[in-house]
């Protein structure tokens, strides 16, 4: 006989993803701590070097900024609940927190998707119309496009995140070790059509932002071929921007599919670990890839730290 649960009801979800984690727990604990403590260490250092440093308050050093404050959410969606699983060894989650965590994780990943869009359509503006680049990319505009890009973000997710608490569910089995909105719907004992539906609309929205990188970048590509210049502002600001929407994408694309066609027991641990590298690698990789190409933000980083040293000193 099948169980009704009541979203009124103090629902407890049980993770499944963790359980072969159980004999090195502890090894897995400080690895994680370190790997979240490295990402959010650098981060933030990126962060301080933009906003201290006056000559980066360029529009791409501020969208790169919100960039790197969208990769401490993501990955502050994540780690400390793995953190204290592993620590407790405590598999569950409450209703609420597992939306919480739905709320947050797909917060990132839509702000995320969007704020790409934004620095594609910047480095289009920087290297295709260069002389009107501070006409079109005014401060205000910056400011307004980065309000828009967490405004809509939390439009849509707060849309999801209705249109999931709304839904009776049939079990409590997590077969991840962190909650995702297509999980907790496929335990629905009610058909979900609306859910679907809307998750087409705002799969296809977010593709068109795709197609739209894609337009762009092969307009930068023919204007940087035209000059030596122009190829190594490419290489310089661009080159960056693509890794980073690579890396995201792929990794995105890789949880969905897993996560809507992926097997329920085979290759389960591995399949988990890779569904969580959208959370782990681009708020670890991007501020790296950021950091080590642009000199600008590297003098700065360098600067900062060289102060704090003959402070201490």
């Amino acid at each position: 006989m099948t169980t009704l649960f009541n979203s009124s009801q103090e629902i407890v979800f049980v993770l499944h993803g963790l359980n072969e984690t159980q004999t090195n727990r502890h090894i897995y604990f400080v690895f994680i701590l370190i790997l979240y403590i490295f990402t959010m260490f650098i981060n933030v250092t990126l962060i301080c070097a933009i906003v201290l440093e006056k000559m980066l308050h360029d529009p791409m050093y501020l969208f790169l900024c919100n960039l790197c404050v969208n990769g401490i959410i993501g990955a502050s969606s994540f780690y400390p609940k793995i953190l204290y699983d592993i620590l407790f060894d405590s598999y569950v989650i409450t209703y609420i927190g597992c939306l919480t965590q739905i709320f947050v994780i797909y917060f990132y990943v839509f702000c995320e998707c969007t704020n790409l869009t934004v620095m594609a359509y910047d480095r289009y503006v920087a290297i295709c119309k260069p002389l009107h680049y501070h006409c079109i990319m005014t401060i205000r505009k910056v400011w307004t496009l980065i309000l828009l890009t967490w405004l809509f973000s939390w439009l849509e997710v707060t849309v999801a995140i209705v249109l999931t608490a709304r839904l009776p569910l049939c079990s409590v089995d997590i077969d991840k070790f962190y909650c995702s909105n297509w999980a907790v719907v496929k335990l629905s004992c009610v058909d979900t059509t609306l859910n679907n539906l809307y998750g087409f609309i705002f799969t296809s929205y977010h593709f068109s932002q795709m197609i739209l990188i894609l337009i762009s970048y092969v307009n930068i590509i023919k204007a940087s071929l035209r000059s030596q210049a122009g190829r190594r502002k490419f290489m310089q600001t661009c080159l960056p921007h693509l890794i980073t929407l690579s890396n995201f994408v792929i990794s995105l694309l890789f949880d969905v599919m897993y996560a809507r066609y992926g097997s329920n027991t085979s290759l389960l641990a591995l399949g988990n670990i890779m569904s969580v590298e959208f959370l782990v690698g681009p708020p670890l990789i991007n501020p790296i890839i950021y950091g080590m190409n642009l000199n600008q933000i590297r003098n700065s980083a360098r600067k900062m730290f060289s102060c704090k040293v003959s402070a201490l000193s």
